[in-house]
Order: structure tokens, then sequence, then C-alpha cells
């Protein structure tokens, strides 16, 4: 193997590494990604959509693979209320709806908006937004919600999913955003975690059902093939232990952390851009 082919090779899993980690806890991995490039002068170039929408898919199958049995769970008894309407199904029912509901923001301005967004996509940006998300996770750092899945209503996910259309711009987190707003409505911490996560599902679908012809037509795909697969696996694997990781840190409520993190990593990145 030519040293030009290991280093594409190095390049694109240690990206899929650093996107795997990052998607899951309030970090941004898109924000991270763009800082990997700025800063290791790693560029991907016109490849990077491909990239982008291989490392998600791979997170979206970790996802699944984590919450299989809640998957199912709504799934089973959300159908059950439908056909029976057995009341002890009503919550898992309301849970779909709310999430389905939780969708439509981030999916219609994702549409509508996604190249306007993209130009937003700039170091300067993802250093501020980082600052943002470190102080709204400072902000909710000691709230302990007490309303579970049953207590959720409509007016949460709406509250939540257009929080969740805000983290389009990069450099503010996704999982974070969407976290911080359901704890901040006074939801559980393990019920804000998963009801983040199973928001995620329907939104990296919908993008990736999007994107298939674009993949399929990507000029490179047949040259970055390896590359591309081992990222993919990379980003499967990193993005399945940080989740792990990530719901035990919740479970004890230790989200002061990556507050700091952010808090840190946001003015260091402007002060070095600047100098």
């Amino acid at each position: 193997m030519e040293l030009e082919q290991l280093y594409i090779i190095l390049k694109y899993v240690f990206l899929g590494l650093l996107q795997g980690f990052t998607e899951p806890i309030p970090i941004s991995s898109s924000g991270h990604l763009q800082l990997a490039q700025h800063f290791l002068g790693i560029d991907i170039g016109g490849d990077s959509f491909t990239f982008e929408l291989l490392v998600n898919t791979a997170s979206l199958i970790a996802v699944l693979i984590i919450y299989r049995n809640d998957i199912s769970r709504l799934v089973v008894r959300g159908l059950s209320f439908v056909k029976t309407r057995n009341p002890e199904d009503k919550k898992e029912f309301n849970f779909i709806i709310f999430l389905i509901i939780g969708t439509i923001p981030a999916g219609v301005l994702g549409l509508l908006f996604n190249e306007d967004i993209s130009r937003f996509s700039t170091v300067t940006v993802v250093a501020i937004t980082l600052m943002i998300t470190g102080i709204a996770l400072f902000i909710i750092r000691n709230m302990r919600g007490n309303r579970g899945e049953a207590g959720l209503t409509m007016k949460d996910a709406v509250i939540i999913g257009l929080v969740q259309a805000v983290a389009l711009i990069p450099g503010i987190s996704r999982s974070g955003a969407t976290m911080i707003a359901a704890i901040a409505r006074g939801i559980h911490q393990e019920t804000a975690l998963r009801f983040s996560f199973l928001l995620f599902i329907p939104v990296s679908l919908g993008g990736m059902i999007l994107s298939i012809s674009d993949f399929i037509n990507d000029p490179r795909l047949a040259e970055l093939w390896l590359p591309y697969v081992l990222a993919f696996l990379a980003s499967l694997i990193a993005s399945y232990f940080s989740l792990k990781w990530f719901m035990g840190i919740m479970a004890k409520g230790n989200l002061i952390y990556f507050a700091i993190y952010c808090l840190i990593v946001g003015p260091i990145v402007l002060l070095v851009i600047n100098l």
C-alpha cells in the first residue's frame, strides 16, 4: 500500500472516529469535524457530503441498536392502541406522535434552507456556538426533572422540535440542544435522553433517503470505497460506545463537564484564529 493511500485511509478513519465519538455527546459532531479539518489540515474537500452521509448513517445504526427494545415497544404498543384503543398503550402512541411533531421543524427548515445553513459552517461560528452550548449546559446542569414518558405534552414536543431545528447551525449540538430543552421543561434526564435520540432517528433517516441518489452518483465512490467503509465502521463503533458512556453520565447528572469543555474550547478557538 502506498503512503498516500495509507494517509487517506487514516484520515477518513480518524474523522469517522471523531464524528462517531462526538455525535451522541453534547459538544457538536459537525462542529468538531469542522475544527479538525481546519486546525489539523485534514481536507476531504468535495467528498464531505458523501462522508457526512456515511458517518451519520453509522451513528444512526448505533442508536437503533442501543434503543432497539424501546423502538420495538413503541411500535408494538403504538399499533396496539390504534387497533384496540387500550388505555394502557396510549402512552406509547402519544410518544410516537410527539416524535413526529418534534421532527417536523428540522425537516422543513433542512429542506428549505440547507444551502443557506451551510454558509454558516465556519470555524468562527463553531467557536461561538460551542460557547452558547456550554452556557446552556451550565444553566441546566443541576436541574432534575420529574416528568417521564407519561408526562410528555404536545408543547414539549413542539419546543424540543424547534430547538432541534436551531441545531442545524454548525456547532450547536443536536443531542445537547434537544436534551437541554427537555430538561429545562422539567423532563427527567433518562426520558430526555431517550426522546432526544429517538428523535434523531426520523431526521437522520429522512436525510439519508433524500441523499441516496447523490451518494450513488459520487464520482469518487469507486476510488474511495475502502476509506469510506473503514470510516463508516469507525463511526459505528465509536458512536455505540460513546452513547453507552454518555447514558451513564446522564444517569449521574454530570453535564457540567461538557459545559466546561465547550466554554474552554470555544474561546481558545476564537483566540487562535484571531492571532
